[in-house]
């Protein structure tokens, strides 16, 4: 990436605009009609496959700096993270290629891929998501190519496209963790038309479902629970069991990020159906190997969680405690992310001291994690301890992290 490009991309997503909003500001700068200037456009920019050169007095304009601060030479730093479009073609990235000449691939390849997207979930119990981004990424570029360059018999291209959804799952988890919200939205749609296509409406549940947990968490939240409804309505009363306590405990976590009495108690039905859901995987009944991590000790943290949320600390704490007595220390960023409602739930119930000492605990676990989870997390938790100012606990933690 040229240092403009890399400028242009770091002042896009200061704005927090997408390639296209900046290619419409770009025309209005200009004061052009029509589009000359479209998404495709500044990906290339920004990947410097091609330079400004006209147009960066209005980019410039656009984005409010100076024409010097997007040319300036780039400082020797950590590179910017990269997007779905720097690894997939501009145009539909699930349409087959004319004249494919890339041979044929059997069902080895997609067992090999099915191998090398299991490694990258099993790595993210362990590293964050700034570092997985780039790996996962590469992997979905292999991935889409095996499908658009190869040719293959209708069960193979059906098995690679349930790859590439479960791909893009675990890349738009990894991208979400990374604080790139824009680019995991992109990388779960193109994940829900793979498994669409396919027809795995399991799959298609659960890329829609994690979307709809990003969106819950991001300001959309009545999108965040549309959306995980309807991802629990897609995918069908005969889902398997894990599926369905997974799609009913994001129901429970939108409708009490999305407020009210009524969508309260939506949540704590859907909490109870979730253990009803999940006790049925006793009979039998084969969920997929993708959702090895729903279990009982998951559905208590969604449980907790919605408690600290609605303001009852006496259900929450109690909970909380439990789990994190039990929980695999090796989960680093989980047990933060786990500690950090235990200290919302303690500063409820009037006990900043308890409260002060799990937030050390949860910041000291998360300092060197690459997660904008559990950064933004530590902010939340401060913000909220600083009421407690007054209190010496509090007042030593706060002044230990003062930029958080």
């Amino acid at each position: 990436m040229s240092g403009i490009g890399a400028h242009i991309r770091r002042q896009r997503e200061r704005l927090g605009w997408s390639q296209a909003r900046l290619a419409r500001e770009v025309c209005r700068a200009a004061g052009v009609v029509g589009d000359p200037v479209g998404r495709q456009e500044v990906s290339r920019w920004e990947t410097g496959k091609r330079t400004p050169r006209e147009w960066l007095p209005f980019l410039a304009a656009a984005l409010g700096v100076s024409v010097e601060a997007l040319t300036a030479p780039q400082t020797a730093a950590e590179p910017p993270l990269p997007t779905l479009a720097d690894f997939l073609p501009a145009e539909d990235p699930l349409e087959p290629l004319r004249g494919r000449t890339g041979g044929r691939i059997g069902m080895g390849q997609v067992d090999d891929l099915q191998q090398r997207v299991h490694g990258l979930r099993l790595a993210d119990d362990f590293l964050a998501g700034g570092d997985l981004m780039r790996p996962a990424l590469r992997e979905l570029r292999k991935a889409v190519r095996l499908f658009r360059e190869h040719s293959y018999s209708d069960l193979t291209g059906r098995q690679l496209l349930v790859q590439i959804g479960e791909l893009a799952q675990i890349a738009g988890w990894i991208a979400s963790d990374a604080g790139q919200h824009e680019e995991a939205e992109r990388i779960y749609r193109l994940g829900l038309s793979a498994a669409t296509q396919a027809e795995d409406r399991t799959l298609a549940g659960n890329l829609a479902g994690s979307l709809a947990y990003q969106l819950s968490n991001t300001g959309r939240e009545v999108e965040g629970l549309d959306l995980s409804r309807a991802a629990m309505d897609g995918a069908g009363p005969d889902a398997p069991p894990k599926a369905r306590a997974l799609y009913l405990d994001r129901v429970a976590w939108a409708a009490t990020k999305a407020g009210g009495t009524e969508n309260a108690q939506h949540a704590m039905r859907a909490l109870g159906e979730a253990s009803q859901a999940l006790s049925e995987d006793s009979e039998g009944i084969e969920s997929p190997s993708y959702l090895y991590w729903v279990d009982a000790g998951e559905l208590r943290v969604m449980e907790s969680r919605v408690y600290t949320e609605l303001r009852r600390p006496l259900r929450a704490v109690p909970l909380l405690r439990e789990v994190l007595s039990e929980y695999d220390a090796t989960h680093t960023r989980e047990l933060a992310l786990y500690l950090s409602w235990l200290a919302i739930a303690y500063a409820d119930a009037n006990e900043p001291e308890e409260a002060a000492a799990t937030a050390e605990r949860m910041l000291t676990l998360s300092a060197d994690i690459a997660s904008e989870r559990t950064a933004e997390r530590g902010r939340v938790v401060l913000a909220r301890l600083a009421e407690y100012e007054d209190v010496p606990e509090v007042a030593s933690l706060l002044a230990e992290h003062p930029a958080a």
